[in-house]
């Protein structure tokens, strides 16, 4: 390309940038909402960004780092107006369990901050990747009853978690039963500081009423100023309570991170579960406010706007981060309108850790743990796991078991298990899919579930078999099986119509097991009917062969038509419930 030709070309690349782009559609009148958004929302993003750093055992000032560049980052790559990212309740745990594992003895903070950044790096890789190869479907592999008992555990990880330092002391455990343990042995050893206490409790209680009873006013920011006026009345530093202390002063440092070559497999494994749980965050919660703003959602430009986020922070001294629907909706309340409100919130910070990086420095921590416990509380779902309990008793073991992973196992091990139960729930529907026998009802059209309607006519000689699934190779033994049992009916039908509109596709095992069925069957006499075979799977039956021993002749092109042809042949009539002998095949399991 000549020097001529990369000025045009450069400026059509920036141009192409989100942010860019909307500094070019920029409405003077959005100017007020948005520096007004980002005042309110600063008052959040501090507390929250110290609070959830210490959840993931960092030093408080990298959450104020990781705000920062975030919300930069995905100012300029982010496609969505509105959404606010930042460090994150439900990834603090993940973070925490991926990086102080590797964290030499005596908790090098130095090294936990370096282990952290380098997790951000590679969960930043793995968006960026799955932005350009279009993997925004993957957050599909966690279903919601999966997610939801995943949540419940994370909640109560947090909650225990937390409490010790709400009281005033710490504990140190490597899993949920230590931690109970812990807190248990602290509670009768006397460990519990009363001042501490009061002011952890007391928060929760302020953000709690006032989120109940007065919504609009920010209630985190207001708990936190009473901590700190708190602990400044009645020197309470000096009665046991801990407190934050005074902020490393400055901009935050350009660093690379550098970790040893044997902690990128554990950090890898830790990025690849926080991108997964990032992703679905990102994808629900855009879909959920670009529906209120009338933007359409960019699944892939996410992805790529949270990995420039990611990436930004993690060049700071920060950590992995994800979009935030508390924060999102804080902003949305306070009038945004466009990303300028998080670029003021990020300035805001950089302000104070400039010019007063002394004012949270009688911030008691029970307060941050008022913090992290409040938000643990709005992870929970304990309404969804009852409804499922009511609606879908497989599901709900689902859920249970991905809440027992998360609570037994820890947070990695929990998102593996609510991936790996989403994907054979799927599979098990494929494996047992719901199976039953069609007659016909007076005053409804069509052939319906003799289960539903025991009453339903059916013809002598006559099966209509429905097998809601495609054929593949898991389940054809199981339609081999329900057929045959159908064919040994006595008295023994003429026909078996398989209502085949549910089948999607026939795989080449399931073809293998249709030639030996339809060979089998004939030697008996009974004959294996298809109607309504979409074309695509018709023409991959053709393509295996199979029409050599099913008669072409026996593909119709609706139920109604082979009906019409089976009476033209035999003459038969229409007779009440029972009538051919035949009855639905065993229920499949799970699908009560």
């Amino acid at each position: 390309m000549t020097a001529r030709g990369a000025g045009p070309a450069v400026r059509s690349r920036l141009r192409a940038l989100p942010g860019v782009a909307a500094v070019a559609d920029y409405r003077r009148e959005w100017l007020v909402k948005d520096l007004v958004a980002g005042v309110v929302l600063t008052t959040l993003l501090v507390p929250q960004g110290m609070a959830y750093a210490e959840l993931a055992g960092l030093p408080a000032i990298t959450g104020l780092y990781t705000s920062v560049l975030c919300l930069l980052g995905y100012a300029v790559f982010g496609p969505s107006r509105i959404l606010v990212l930042g460090p994150d309740s439900a990834l603090g745990p993940m973070i925490a369990a991926s990086v102080l594992p590797l964290v030499a003895a005596g908790g090098d903070p130095d090294r936990a901050v370096a282990l952290a950044s380098m997790l951000a790096v590679m969960v930043a890789a793995v968006m960026i990747l799955a932005s350009v190869a279009k993997l925004g479907f993957i957050a599909d592999l966690v279903s919601k009853p999966t997610m939801i008992g995943y949540m419940n555990g994370l909640a109560l990880t947090i909650l225990i978690g937390q409490l010790p330092k709400l009281l005033g002391f710490s504990v140190e455990a490597e899993d949920l039963v230590g931690e109970c343990a812990g807190l248990v042995r602290g509670l009768a050893g006397g460990a519990v500081v009363p001042a501490a206490a009061a002011v952890g409790i007391g928060g929760i209680a302020v953000v709690l009423l006032l989120q109940r009873f007065l919504p609009k006013v920010p209630a985190v920011l207001v708990m936190v100023l009473l901590a700190i006026a708190a602990a400044s009345a009645f020197g309470l530093g000096a009665r046991g309570v801990g407190l934050v202390g005074v902020l490393p002063e400055g901009l935050p440092p350009f660093t690379v991170p550098e970790v040893r070559l044997a902690d990128l497999a554990p950090l890898l494994a830790g990025a690849l579960g926080i991108a997964l749980v990032s992703l679905a965050d990102t994808i629900s919660n855009a879909s959920a406010f670009a529906a209120r703003t009338g933007q359409e959602v960019r699944g892939n430009q996410e992805m790529a706007g949270v990995g420039a986020a990611n990436l930004a922070a993690a060049l700071f001294q920060g950590f992995p981060v994800s979009t935030s629907g508390s924060r999102t909706a804080v902003a949305e309340r306070a009038g945004a309108r466009s990303q300028l409100t998080g670029v003021v919130g990020a300035a805001l910070i950089l302000l104070m850790l400039v010019l007063a990086p002394g004012l949270f420095r009688n911030l008691p921590q029970p307060a941050l743990a008022a913090v992290v416990i409040t938000a643990s509380l709005s992870l929970a779902d304990l309404p969804g796991a009852v409804r499922l309990w009511r609606q879908r008793r497989a599901e709900f073991l689902l859920c249970l078991a991905a809440f027992a992973g998360v609570a037994l196992l820890g947070v990695l091990q929990g998102i593996a298990i609510a991936v790996a139960l989403s994907v054979l729930n799927v599979f098990r529907r494929t494996w047992w899919p719901y199976n039953t026998v069609l007659g016909r009802v007076r005053g409804l059209e069509g052939y319906h579930d003799v289960r539903s309607y025991p009453d339903a006519e059916l013809l002598p000689g006559l099966v209509i078999h429905r097998f809601d699934a495609p054929l593949v190779f898991a389940n054809a033994k199981n339609f081999r099986d329900a057929v045959r049992r159908l064919a040994a009916a006595e008295p023994r039908p003429r026909w078996i119509v398989v209502a085949a509109e549910p089948m999607t596709d026939v795989d080449t095992t399931a073809a293998d097991v249709l030639e030996e069925l339809d060979e089998e069957l004939n030697a008996a006499g009974v004959h294996l009917v298809f109607a309504e075979l979409k074309d695509p799977v018709r023409r991959k039956i053709e393509r295996y062969g199979l029409t050599r021993t099913i008669d072409a002749r026996h593909f119709f092109p609706t139920v109604e038509s082979a009906v019409a042809a089976y009476r033209l042949r035999t003459g038969a009539q229409w007779s009440s419930g029972g009538g051919s002998g035949a009855s639905p095949p065993e229920s499949p399991p799970g699908t009560s």
